[in-house]
């Protein structure tokens, strides 16, 4: 990528626990956060986070796994798209600035891949996230070769959502990131086990989520859940989807029903649902691991494969896991049936021992 005036390269490898690059992007509807991990000569990897997360309290949990490394750092750069203002030491965005709608925010990650020059690219996110790279995958077909939905959502909201929402909105706009506000997120994206320390030492993920909320800006936490309490309805379109989609929800996740819901109107040909019990929203902070088995046979599906023990990378310079026409495997092969999954269809359910 050539050098440009639209972004700042700021190098924060001792910042964070997987080294990288976070770039600030000009788009035309504002500056966003891109954390850049990996070789850029690999295929892309794009994340984007919940509400008031940002990439490092929504993924580290996944990406610090080293059999996830073995399998996503090796084959992808992963791409960290952070909501607007949602990045370490974000300035309040100005109120002259215009709000954005779930469209704009799309928009802004297609510009995103104009910046860097990408041309098609594997999606995470989550919840709000989810729901984000969906509708980009809607606009942009041409630009997604797959998903990876975390506890998403594809409706408009209820009348219950919307007023709930209202009622954060009006805590951040008068109190801040105030204790009653902090205590309504962690029920957004933990299971009430976890929450109520159950389990010991799993608490300290509660405790780190709650440190890296302390330093949201909460009028930036406001304009985007704006955004996200006037989305529309992406039921109708969902079965225009053209890329092959991987759905993983707690089954504590308050958004369970309406993952499941999207599933069943992607239809089993491309849409692969992992319930993972025991767990809220955050499946990727939660219990990172159920993840792995499930998204390595996704991956194989486009050619992908976990490295190999021993395998180092100065063989040839080159990506021995890109995906190419002649090493995809057959569509049929991701369906339930394929994966070996002899439940429910399009539902794979992963049993997580809890210590």
């Amino acid at each position: 990528m050539g050098e440009s005036s639209d972004s700042v390269s700021i190098d924060i490898d001792d910042m964070v626990p997987f080294g990288g690059k976070e770039f600030l992007v000009k788009t035309s509807r504002g500056s966003l956060s891109v954390f850049v991990s990996g070789d850029q000569e690999k295929p892309a990897l794009i994340t984007y986070p919940d509400v008031a997360l940002n990439y490092m309290s929504c993924f580290q949990g996944l990406f610090v796994c080293p059999d996830a490394a073995s399998l996503l750092l090796h084959n992808f750069c992963i791409y960290h798209i952070d909501a607007p203002g949602h990045e370490l030491g974000a300035n309040v965005i100005s109120s002259d600035a215009p709000l954005l709608s779930v469209d704009d925010l799309a928009d802004q990650v297609a510009e995103v891949l104009d910046f860097f020059g990408l041309k098609r690219v594997l999606c995470l996110g989550v919840t709000a996230g989810a729901y984000i790279l969906t509708l980009f995958a809607m606009k942009y077909t041409e630009r997604v070769l797959g998903l990876i939905l975390v506890s998403p959502i594809c409706k408009a909201p209820t009348w219950t959502e919307w007023l709930y929402n209202k009622v954060l909105m009006n805590l951040l706009y008068f109190y801040g990131m105030c204790g009653v506000l902090k205590e309504c997120l962690l029920q957004r994206y933990f299971s009430k086990e976890l929450r109520s320390g159950v389990h010991g030492a799993e608490s300290e993920i509660i405790q780190a989520c709650l440190k890296l909320l302390d330093e949201r800006q909460s009028m930036n936490v406001m304009r985007l859940l704006q955004a996200i309490n006037k989305r529309h309805d992406l039921t109708d379109d969902l079965k225009k989807l053209q890329c092959k989609t991987l759905i993983f929800v707690g089954e504590s996740s308050p958004f369970h029903p309406e993952s499941v819901h999207m599933s069943t109107k992607i239809g089993r040909k491309n849409c692969t649902l992992v319930e993972v019990k025991a767990c809220g929203s955050l499946v990727t902070e939660e219990h990172p691991l159920a993840m792995l088995v499930p998204m390595e046979f996704f991956l194989m599906g486009f050619g992908f494969q976990r490295q190999p023990p021993f395998a180092t990378s100065s063989s040839n310079g080159s990506n021995p896991s890109s995906p190419s026409s002649h090493s995809c495997i057959a569509p049929e092969l991701l369906s339930p049936e394929g994966l070996g999954i002899k439940l429910k269809p399009i539902k794979t359910r992963v049993d997580i021992e809890m210590r």
